[in-house]
């Protein structure tokens, strides 16, 4: 009787992609064939917390931003592009955090006008504070919301291409 060979061996092989839940085909090589799932751009947001005391120096005397005042300051970080097709997924969590610790560390519990760069701590100043220490070491940052209420916050997503 003739021994096994590698037709045989590809025409009994699960058709089934090798992970939980999953399901995709193989080529004609063998190699598997993720399902859309994997091949799709996604787009990740993890939400971090520090709380700031600031005051606006450029507003009048007058105005209530221009004396000292703290917030519960509320920072989302927006990563994204193509699933892994090994892993299912972007990045992990847990690489956003340590990007933004650095960051956490500097803002959470101080005067943020002491922090150079911050002299003039708006919400889009520390947006795009954050931005630029981030983007080097996470490149498919896309965005930073910074939110200093419930109900104001902003949004950058780096600049604008000159025109």
């Amino acid at each position: 009787p003739p021994g096994p060979d590698a037709e045989s061996a590809f025409n009994l092989a699960s058709r089934r992609a090798p992970w939980p839940g999953g399901s995709g085909d193989l080529d004609q090589l063998g190699k598997i064939v993720y399902p859309l799932l994997f091949r799709m751009n996604v787009e990740l947001r993890k939400t971090f917390q520090f709380e700031a005391a600031h005051l606006l120096p450029q507003l009048p005397k007058s105005h209530k931003c221009r004396r000292l005042h703290g917030h519960s300051f509320k920072v989302e970080v927006a990563v994204a592009g193509p699933c892994d097709p090994k892993l299912g997924w972007l990045i992990d969590y847990a690489d956003i955090s340590a990007a933004f610790k650095p960051c956490w560390e500097k803002l959470d519990h101080f005067y943020l006008n002491e922090i150079p760069g911050l002299e003039n701590p708006t919400s889009e100043n520390i947006a795009v504070w954050i931005w630029e220490r981030l983007k080097p070491t996470l490149p498919i940052l896309t965005e930073i919301v910074v939110a200093e209420t419930c109900q104001s916050r902003c949004i950058y997503r780096g600049e604008s291409p000159s025109s």
